[in-house]
């Protein structure tokens, strides 16, 4: 069965953007970003909420973009290609290989555990990996923790009065001082 992920990176103090809505502190060197390249290899279906989804649409154009360096012309590649599916009751239209989701979010993972497929079932988006959580979707979250205080903005886990135990599964130090954790609930 396809494993649920959610990995983002956070700042130490569990924040995925800062207050003022800004994440350049979140900016990999390029060995964090070969890693988060090598990463989204195992992806088969991303699920994404409707900010994140707009953040990411610069990758589905960035091959045009002249000034990219091969290593991120790799990333848009993967990317662009990657099946997605947007939760929005806003958004009128998606592009590329993204759809509008069409069920909830626990019907959507249902569906697609069901199916065949290879590749990780890759949730983005702290609203949509919170609806997740609560519902206990979540099989392993992975964080990449940036050695910044950002002092408050979107928290990368819901304040939600769940206790969820966790396994260590995988820890990594980047020589930027980016730590990598990943853990798989306890089931």
């Amino acid at each position: 069965m396809r494993s649920v992920t959610y990995s983002m990176g956070v700042s130490l103090d569990g924040y995925i953007v800062g207050p003022d809505g800004g994440f350049d502190w979140t900016a990999p060197d390029e060995e964090v970003f070969r890693f988060v390249t090598d990463e989204i290899r195992q992806v088969g279906v991303h699920l994404l909420g409707r900010r994140l989804y707009e953040t990411m649409l610069y990758w589905e154009t960035a091959d045009q973009d002249p000034s990219l360096d091969d290593s991120m012309l790799e990333w848009a590649a993967l990317w662009k290609a990657l099946p997605k599916a947007v939760f929005s009751a806003t958004l009128p239209a998606v592009q590329g290989h993204a759809r509008l989701a069409s069920a909830g979010l626990a019907e959507e993972i249902e569906r697609l555990r069901a199916e065949p497929g290879e590749g990780d079932i890759a949730i983005g988006g702290a609203t949509l990996a919170a609806e997740a959580a609560a519902l206990g979707l979540i099989d392993e979250y992975r964080a990449r923790v940036y050695p910044v205080l950002v002092g408050g903005g979107i928290p990368f886990f819901a304040q939600r009065e769940r206790r969820v135990d966790l396994e260590l599964v995988e820890t990594r130090t980047f020589s930027s001082r980016v730590v990598y954790l990943r853990y798989r609930v306890a089931r």
